[in-house]
């Protein structure tokens, strides 16, 4: 099960559509540490208990990949290490490491080609014997081919424990409209595909109450939710995002998280 997370280019020009870090700055194809891949090659949303538990896992490491030049704000890394620990029950914390690789060959990235960049690359599984959950993030230094005139894709969740950011279509929508920084946008596409990892909207996190959205995939019908399928509708290009801060998980959303073992 793959989760676009999709920008509407409309007229008007609205948009509607914990420790530590270590870094690798060496390219080239990385070993696998150990873990079980099986456990990594699972549908979206399928590891969602696991992810919010820790009767299987006592920590997340999150694995950041990308091509130099293109790596991840700062202070959107931070916003998603928040947002996990408020979410996540996991005693020995979050763990970040920050890989850069070689420029990919080719043109905008199919989903296909980002798992055969994960299947390269990608050096940490889960390890039920070590109590660590891993989470692949691929930053794209190029657009999705999902791409179309009205519309792009800013983020996906693709597996149980995978997702790619589009940093590149980010930058370029942000670069010149104060409105629109890079560090909210980015923040809010890597919370809301780390929702679906989570099971959201009814992924792997059953419904306590009915709050999907039938008419755009899994997502929620409440529209100030991080998890509404047009998330950035509040964001205009000529004013700012309400209230200026990253849209909310709601009630339903949490709840959710909350029966299948989150905070």
């Amino acid at each position: 099960m793959k989760r676009f997370l999709y920008i509407f280019l409309l007229a008007g020009f609205v948009l509607g559509g914990v420790t530590g870090c270590t870094s690798d700055d060496d390219p080239g194809k990385f070993e696998p540490t150990g873990g079980d891949i099986k456990l990594n090659r699972q549908g979206t949303g399928e590891a969602a208990a696991d992810l919010l538990s820790s009767e299987k896992y006592k920590r997340v490491i999150l694995e950041l990949f990308y091509v130099e030049g293109h790596e991840p704000t700062p202070e959107a890394v931070n916003s998603l290490k928040d947002f996990l620990a408020e979410r996540l029950y996991k005693p020995e914390g979050i763990l970040v490491e920050e890989h850069w690789i070689t420029p990919p060959e080719g043109e905008d990235y199919s989903l296909e080609a980002v798992y055969e960049l994960e299947k390269k690359y990608r050096t940490r599984y889960s390890d039920e014997a070590s109590g660590d959950i891993s989470v692949f993030v691929f930053f794209a230094d190029r657009d999705s081919d999902k791409n179309e005139d009205n519309k792009v894709v800013l983020g996906t969740a693709y597996l149980n424990t995978s997702c790619v950011i589009f940093t590149e279509t980010i930058r370029r929508l942000t670069s010149n409209r104060a409105a629109l920084g890079r560090v909210m946008v980015e923040s809010t596409v890597m919370r809301h595909e780390f929702g679906h990892l989570m099971g959201l909207v009814n992924l792997g996190s059953d419904m306590q109450h009915d709050h999907l959205d039938e008419n755009n995939g899994h997502h929620c019908t409440d529209r100030n939710c991080l998890m509404y399928y047009q998330v950035e509708s509040g964001w205009s290009l000529s004013g700012s995002m309400p209230g200026g801060i990253i849209p909310s998980l709601c009630a339903d959303c949490l709840a959710d998280l909350r029966a299948n073992g989150g905070k």
